[in-house]
């Protein structure tokens, strides 16, 4: 359904993206943001379904500024040595030029909301603090919870995580909940990468299921 493309930042970088529309009118816009593997089969699949729903969706590629191009479909312990470098020149701040280009992209259809998974979780958070002239955010399991609890929302905001999730300590889903009692925090019988269907020992059905229909929900009440 959806196809390659590019988007130019504020700053004049061009990043690469993958794009799908609905059929008809959308009823509105949705920025998918990755997990660490980049815009991989299951991220443009992602895009694919909001599309199947009736949003314009836009997929930006997050690590383009680190190495250019980069996707991988390696989950195997391998690969996470390699991202643990490419992080390690990882820059927040031209993070947030490119989210608003995908966000400029998705405005097309609308009222925008952003989503995102893992490492992609996390930016939804910050990209919910500075707006990005964003209507919603829904992220899922989005990591390192202490690097942005103090960026206080300025949009309607949700949260998924999973309760089974090791690299995310329950303490720290518990302050997020205490320090933002409006934000639903929603937890699932799960671990981490829940709706990462390429990931069988991860993936979970049933929380994804419900996760997803309560993004869908959301968007539809933000962004109609």
């Amino acid at each position: 359904m959806g196809e390659r493309t590019t988007l130019v930042a504020s700053d004049g970088f061009t990043l690469n993206a993958y794009r799908a529309a609905p059929e008809g009118k959308p009823r509105g816009g949705v920025v998918v943001i990755q997990e660490v593997w980049g815009l991989n089969n299951w991220v443009r699949s992602v895009v694919d379904r909001f599309a199947e729903h009736g949003f314009l969706a836009v997929a930006p590629a997050m690590f383009d500024r680190i190495e250019f191009g980069y996707e991988s479909e390696n989950y195997q312990p391998e690969q996470f040595v390699v991202i643990g470098e490419m992080m390690k020149k990882f820059d927040q701040s031209t993070t947030l030029l490119d989210m608003a280009a995908a966000v400029d992209a998705a405005s097309a259809g609308g009222k925008v909301g952003i989503t995102g998974y893992c490492f992609g979780g996390a930016m939804s958070w910050r990209a919910a603090h500075h707006g990005l002239g964003l209507s919603a955010a829904s992220g899922y399991y989005g990591g390192g919870v202490p690097n942005y609890i103090d960026l206080a929302p300025t949009i309607p905001l949700e949260m998924h995580f999973g309760d089974r999730d090791t690299g995310i300590p329950l303490d720290q889903i518990e302050a997020l909940k205490a320090r933002y009692p409006d934000v639903p925090i929603h937890l699932y019988a799960a671990g981490h990468g829940f709706c990462n269907s390429d990931r069988p020992g991860n993936f979970d059905l049933e929380a994804c299921t419900k996760a997803s229909a309560r993004t869908l929900d959301f968007f539809r009440k933000h962004l109609g």
